[in-house]
This record gives C-alpha cells, structure tokens and sequence, in this order.
C-alpha cells in the first residue's frame, strides 16, 4: 500500500477528526475511485485539462434562478442575463459551469468546448416550505450527452420525509449514468423537521450524516455545506452533541464520511473576500477537491469576480496533486 492509501486507511482518533490540525488531508485518486473509463475520463477532463487543474475544481453554479428565483440577481443586475456567468466562467478559468438544462440549450452552445457543462438534473422552486423537500427531475442522462457535458447533478435531501422517492429517483439517474460513462454530482442537503429537531441542517451532524448517504447512494463526487457551529448542536445525536471540534477539524470528518467521493464545498450566501477566502484554505486543507461557489462570484462585478478567482487560482496550486 502506498504512503498516500495508507495515510487514509489510518484508523480515526476517539473524536472522529482523523489527522491533527496542521496536517494536509489527500483526496482519493481517481484510480481509487473505482470509476468506469468513461467517468474517468470525463472527470479526469474536469480536474486537470480546465480549471486550476491539479486535480482539483472550481465550479460556478446559476441553478439559483430556479431554486430562489430572480431575487439573487437583484444585487448585481448583470448576472440576470445568464451569458454573464458563461463569460465569468470561461474567462475565470473554471474547471465547469453548472446549470439547468434551459439555460444549458438556449446559451451553452456559444461556450461549448471552451466551458465544461454540469447539467443538473432535479430541482424545486423555493415557494413551498422544505418540510417534505423533494426535487423533481428536470433533464436526463442523456440530455447531458447530447449537450457535450461532462458531469450531471443531483439533489438528495437527506432527512426530508420525502427521502424514499428522491432515493429511488436517484437510482435510475445513478443507473443511466453508469450505462453512458457519465460522473455523477450529487449536491447532499439535510432538510425537513427532523433534522430541525436534531441539531438543525447546519450541523455537523446532518452534513456528516449527508456526505455518508451520497457515498452510500453511488455519489462520484458531494456538494455539501461548511458545518457550522451553534447552539443547536446540543440537539444532535450523542457523539455529535458532545464534540468541541474547530471548523476544520469539523469538515476533516465530513470528509472522511464520504470515503472516496470528492467533495465540493458550498459557497451558501455571498460573504467578504477574507471571510471566504479563508473558508476555501480550510476546506482544502481538510480534504476538499475545491468548491461550487455562485453567488459569492457573479453577485460581484465582472471585474472584482475575476480578481477574486484569480485568488482562488493561487490556493489550488498550492493543493495540485499527480493525476493518478
């Protein structure tokens, strides 16, 4: 076994935050991941021949149009018009843009082979409440392949009492993109009154507990939330109501959880360049494969979103890894 592989099969400490502070966390290698040729090479595409490379992605999502509608776009009315994050992304050197399939017909054709497309696959308008979330699927598998995408996503809400039909959609999405060779996103959100009740969906509990179902579920890669520390988590289910851990050390163990899926970081409500900046060093010193920020970008200016992707750039080089 390599210093790498058993560097990760190390069994976790009594607190479950695997390496001690201070101390980089190897993602899974794509030889590890036991992935068919064509996700292989479709991801491989995404983490070394676009982007910052190195193995590591920098995703830019505009599905918010159909999760919270126009109202993200009001901030920077530039970034209504769909062709601005397309510029933004092939302009920025993004490693995807990812989207719904309207948006994917009507406007990636002029990028097409300049931006890598992850079509998402499911969604909801955020008018009903989230206590039965469910997401209804919007595109296809083969959609995607007809489109030239090299990835597709799929949202899983953990927790939700709708879990049952969103798991046994996902599973003919899984199935469809294993039979076309195609890298499946899965974007892990706890939701519904029982993650309310057990330390919220900020938790640490609820997004291990969240990283874990979308391995479990066949995820090639997970999108999930930085845990954040509150009050609540007296709430959650012993051990989680007890751990003291720092925000690392936190997302160490949700990355852990998800074994060998990658794991995007969310970028979740627009913050201030230090704070966010801060928040992508720390995910990718924990493990991270890099992060799918939105509007924490195209809610800037043109001009102060390619300075702060510019960055971004200068982070990932310092997390590049061989392809292997």
């Amino acid at each position: 076994m390599s210093e790498s592989a058993s560097a990760r099969a190390a069994p976790l400490p009594s607190t479950g935050t695997g390496a001690p502070p201070g101390t980089r966390v190897l993602r899974p290698t794509l030889r590890e991941m036991g992935l068919s040729p064509g996700k292989r090479t479709r991801l491989r595409r995404l983490l070394y021949d676009h982007g910052p490379g190195g193995g590591t992605l920098l995703v830019l999502p505009i599905d918010q149009g159909l999760e919270h509608g126009p109202v993200d776009f009001f901030e920077n009315p530039d970034a209504l018009d769909p062709d601005y994050q397309y510029r933004l992304a092939r302009d920025g050197r993004f490693s995807a843009i990812a989207l719904h399939i309207g948006l994917a017909e009507k406007y990636f054709h002029g990028y097409a082979g300049e931006v890598p497309l992850i079509l998402k696959l499911n969604g909801k308008t955020g008018i009903p409440p989230d206590a039965a979330a469910f997401s209804a699927l919007t595109g296809t598998v083969e959609d995607a392949v007809r489109l030239g995408a090299d990835a597709v996503g799929y949202t899983v809400y953990v927790g939700s009492p709708a879990q049952d039909r969103d798991f046994e959609q996902f599973r003919t999405v899984r199935a469809e993109a294993d039979r076309l060779g195609m890298p499946v996103i899965v974007w892990a959100y706890p939701r519904g009154e029982f993650v309310a009740k057990r330390g919220g969906r900020e938790s640490l509990y609820a997004i291990d507990y969240a990283a874990r179902v979308a391995l479990e579920l066949g995820a090639d890669v997970v999108k999930v939330n930085y845990p954040v520390r509150s009050a609540k988590d007296s709430e959650s289910p012993a051990p989680y109501n007890a751990l003291a851990l720092s925000p690392e050390q936190a997302f160490r163990k949700v990355v852990q959880s998800a074994g060998r899926s990658l794991v995007l970081v969310s970028g979740g409500e627009k913050v201030g360049d230090a704070e966010l900046l801060a928040k992508v060093h720390e995910s990718m010193e924990a493990g991270a494969t890099g992060i799918i920020f939105g509007r924490n970008l195209w809610q800037r200016p043109r001009e102060d979103a390619l300075a702060l992707t510019r960055r971004l750039h200068e982070i990932f080089r310092q997390y590049a890894q061989p392809a292997a």
